[in-house]
């Protein structure tokens, strides 16, 4: 594998750099309360910086759906941009038109240009070839620092890069280094899959189950391998397409809770109490793994030489059940950069671990969730096209 790297360009001094990042980032009451990705994107821009570049920065930011909206302008992110680069960003309210040219024409070696949310063009999301080329048309290289879209036929991530000659960021090339290490693993490998939506899941179990000692399963999609099972899964109704793709992903070594911390209210405000897996009242939803099952995932966790976890194991956003994801994440924490190799991936997830205050002891922390599922299952993904060979 060959990683064309922005490092692999000689001079960049004067050289406008288009940059694709994914500031995509958990604001509220126009509040950053996490700034992750942005903070991670920071060593491809100080890099592009120091080398003399014109820096220009273009992100998404929420699900605008084509519309120029208020609450999803860059605003709030070109100032948590300027406090952590320390250094201005001119912000630029459109990302194509005489306003960005201008700006970009104005621009001095080193400085940086942050551009108007993309998605408020429907063209960004069509995957549009012309209007791929005029954002093209504001650069002389195109580098890609979003691995989170990566997944994306959009056109500031795909079609862009018939128009100018394309690079991996500093980021991206450590997801994807990373990722291939996780693909490559020392044994025995451990992967940790949770969350909901199991439609999504169901290529990176099919294909790392085949390297894994176990895949341990736990949040919403314990409910269709309960319903595979023929068990009861409570208040919570698995549609039999759900059921279905459970069943035939339960292989011996996909490994199921034994017992669940269920709550008779779906938000957890009702009577609480630990049950095991296969008696789930029917009043009843689980919203955590329980304590019997935490004990089983740790034993595992323990021998693991390699692990992967997405998705957490249930509804840790409320206090009283967070205690299974948060063990888990101490358990990965505690074995990783040392006895094992640890990669987690998935906003949720990432949470979670930063909740443990242990996130800097994992190996590698993904910005991505799907793009690092479709990645780990053996996709192509087109916004590493001409990038990664």
């Amino acid at each position: 594998m060959t990683i064309k790297s922005i490092k692999t360009v000689k001079d960049l001094a004067g050289e406008r750099v288009l940059v694709r990042c994914d500031f995509n980032v958990a604001v509220e009451k126009n509040k950053i309360i996490d700034d992750f990705k942005i903070v991670q994107s920071l060593p491809t821009i100080r890099y592009l910086i120091s080398q003399g570049a014109k820096v220009i920065l273009l992100t998404h930011f929420g699900r605008p759906d084509g519309k120029k909206i208020k609450k999803f302008k860059l605003q709030v992110i070109k100032i948590r941009l300027e406090k952590l680069l320390g250094k201005r960003v001119t912000y630029v309210e459109d990302c194509i038109g005489a306003m960005a040219k201008s700006a970009v024409a104005r621009m001095k070696n080193g400085q940086v240009v942050l551009l108007e949310n993309v998605r408020f063009y429907k063209e960004e999301e069509a995957n549009d070839r012309r209007f791929a080329k005029v954002l093209a048309s504001l650069a002389d290289v195109y580098v890609n620092d979003a691995f989170a879209v990566s997944h994306r036929r959009h056109a500031s991530v795909a079609a862009i890069k018939k128009y100018l000659p394309a690079y991996a960021g500093l980021l991206l090339a450590k997801e994807v280094l990373n990722l291939n290490k996780a693909l490559r693993p020392a044994p025995p490998l451990v992967v940790i899959i949770g969350g909901a939506k199991l439609e999504t899941k169901v290529p990176v179990i099919k294909n790392l189950r085949k390297k894994a000692k176990v895949v341990l399963i736990g949040g919403m999609i314990a409910y269709d391998f309960l319903a595979a099972k023929k068990w009861s899964s409570g208040r919570y109704r698995v549609a039999p397409a759900s059921r279905r793709l459970a069943k035939k992903l339960s292989y011996q070594n996909v490994i199921l809770p034994v017992d669940f911390v269920a709550s008779d209210k779906s938000n957890g405000q009702g009577r609480i109490k630990v049950v095991a897996a296969a008696d789930l009242p029917a009043n009843m939803w689980q919203l955590d793994i329980g304590p019997e099952t935490i004990r089983l995932y740790a034993r595992y966790l323990k021998e693991a030489k390699t692990i992967i976890w997405n998705g957490p194991m249930g509804m840790f956003e409320n206090e009283h059940f967070k205690t299974g994801t948060l063990a888990v994440a101490r358990l990965v924490a505690a074995v990783s950069s040392g006895k094992a190799f640890g990669v987690v991936g998935g906003g949720e997830t990432v949470a979670a671990l930063k909740q443990t205050k242990m996130m800097e002891h994992v190996d590698w922390a993904s910005t991505s969730g799907g793009a690092m599922l479709e990645y780990l299952a053996g996709k192509r993904l087109p916004g590493l096209k001409k990038i990664i060979k």
